[in-house]
């Protein structure tokens, strides 16, 4: 029997003074962060939240994410993350699908939340950046749950559809957890890990949060990324450890600041969420006078399957070598290793491999046909058994690290009255990997300008989702069955770097 909130009171009876998570000058230590879990995990039971009940967070990289993330697993139940920036329909679709009793959402962020709730008869639970303004006085014991027992349930979209709940055990984010915090970052009580990617995302929550509590190492939180933000707190905390998307190192790479900051206490950076390019990273490398490591993983590895391993040779451009836990093929069409050499599609077992979708057994089945999640990433691998990505079979899209699916924005687009079809694609960005980038047919005699289409995209979906491009198009190229086919769409010629 275990329960991933086992992490946290060990380590609170072991360093109980020691700094848990910071948010600039605020501090809980880890006997702060578990007496505030444990009493969150009484206000919850209070609203009625049962073991195996799901709790749904949105919040930002703030203290009350972990007080709340480990109330919810103290208290047994299952922990639903959601993006601060999802809208009020967005909210509606994940709390609807999960099932959740229980929203967490912070007192300054948008009315999504409170509309959803409203509409789905949902309870919402408004909380400060350190947590609840009063919480019970009586803690709540552990409520012991199994290996096997979903601990937290992840949305991840496919390339058709609607977003599919990954549900990922106790077991798997435990294992995934200790192997980062073990065999990739090194960390141990005297490390400070900078908190900036999204703790409502995979690699938030295991490789910055869960691996730091384990290892009693400090979490120090931003809320808003921002580059020159991100290089003041690496030397004001004495940063040990950077975790980050592309995106993060590009950021702080052109801060203004650049040239001022102290990094010096930096030993490990760590990159993922999407592929780093390699001049970027050399260019950061050259600046900081430090060493990048890149991995890879999926919301449904829990994350991570493989890294450049800190004992191993680095090979940039690479995604390394399957980390502890964890196996890795390449496939071909029909399931059959590839031979030596070829491209194939990476598939994964092991440890952090989920336990399936939420109510979606054949979306499950379809995913995870023998024993081996099928990634839809298309990659080679060297003698030595490094994987390079060399292409995606799904056409996600993946911008800043953030994933969007093209048939979630093409379907908004099309609630537009002058709308007939609509691709999405992505564009190539210098700095974010990808931009999203929306070809439209109109309906015959209809009008509409390309802002509109975008402003109207906008209103209805995260903001990280919309199409920055928009343009007109007379007909959209499709295949023999009239499917419309995305790969052969061409954007205006000023959009093409």
């Amino acid at each position: 029997m275990t329960n991933l909130a086992n992490h946290l009171l060990r380590t609170a009876a072991e360093h109980p003074d020691r700094p848990a998570v910071k948010l600039d000058e605020q501090v809980l230590s880890y006997a702060q962060l578990r007496d505030a879990a444990a009493r969150m995990a009484t206000l919850l039971r209070r609203l009625g939240v049962e073991p195996g009940d799901r709790v749904g967070l949105q919040l930002p990289n703030v203290p009350a994410f972990p007080v709340a993330c480990f109330g919810a697993l103290l208290a047994g139940a299952t922990v639903v993350p959601m993006n601060p920036l999802l809208k009020a329909r967005e909210v509606e679709y994940y709390v609807g699908d999960s099932g959740a009793k229980v929203v967490v959402v912070g007192d300054q962020m948008p009315d999504a939340a409170r509309e959803a709730g409203a509409t789905m008869g949902v309870q919402v639970l408004e909380v400060g950046p350190m947590g609840p303004g009063e919480l019970p006085d009586e803690p709540t014991e552990l409520i012991e749950r199994d290996d096997y027992d979903t601990a937290v349930i992840l949305y991840t979209s496919g390339t058709t559809g609607k977003p599919k709940g990954a549900e990922l055990t106790h077991f798997n984010m435990a294992s995934n957890a200790r192997t980062s915090a073990e065999t990739l970052t090194e960390l141990g009580p005297d490390d400070v890990v900078m908190g900036c990617l999204p703790l409502f995302h995979v690699f938030g929550m295991t490789c910055g949060l869960n691996a730091s509590v384990l290892s009693g190492a400090c979490l120090t939180l931003i809320p808003r990324f921002d580059g020159g933000k991100a290089l003041h707190v690496v030397g004001r905390d004495r940063v040990t450890v950077f975790e980050g998307v592309p995106t993060m190192y590009s950021a702080m790479l052109h801060a203004p600041t650049r040239g001022e900051a102290d990094v010096s206490t930096l030993r490990t950076c760590v990159s993922g969420g999407a592929a780093m390019p390699v001049e970027v990273m050399r260019s950061f490398e050259r600046e900081f006078d430090c060493i990048i490591l890149e991995g890879y993983g999926l919301s449904e590895t829990s994350p991570v399957a493989s890294f450049n391993h800190p004992d191993a040779e680095r090979k940039p451009g690479t995604i390394g070598t399957p980390v502890r836990g964890v196996r890795l093929r390449l496939v071909g069409a029909d399931g059959e290793d590839v031979a030596e050499g070829e491209i194939g599609e990476i598939a994964i077992r092991g440890e952090g491999l989920m336990k399936g979708y939420w109510n979606r057994p054949v979306e499950t089945d379809d995913a995870i046909p023998d024993g081996w999640l099928r990634t839809g990433d298309l990659a080679t691998r060297d003698a030595e058994g490094y994987y390079t990505i060399v292409d995606r079979k799904k056409e996600m899209i993946i911008r800043g690290g953030f994933n969007i699916y093209p048939r979630e924005i093409e379907e908004a687009l099309y609630e537009h009255a002058s709308v007939a079809e609509a691709a999405v694609i992505g564009l190539k960005h210098p700095e974010l990997g990808e931009e999203v980038g929306a070809a439209v047919v109109l309906k015959p005699g209809a009008a509409a300008e390309p802002a509109e289409l975008r402003a109207f995209v906008k209103a209805r979906v995260a903001a990280y989702k919309y199409p920055r491009h928009v343009w007109l198009a007379q007909s959209l190229p499709k295949g023999p069955t009239g499917k419309i086919l995305r790969r052969e769409v061409q954007p205006p010629p000023d959009l093409v770097h």
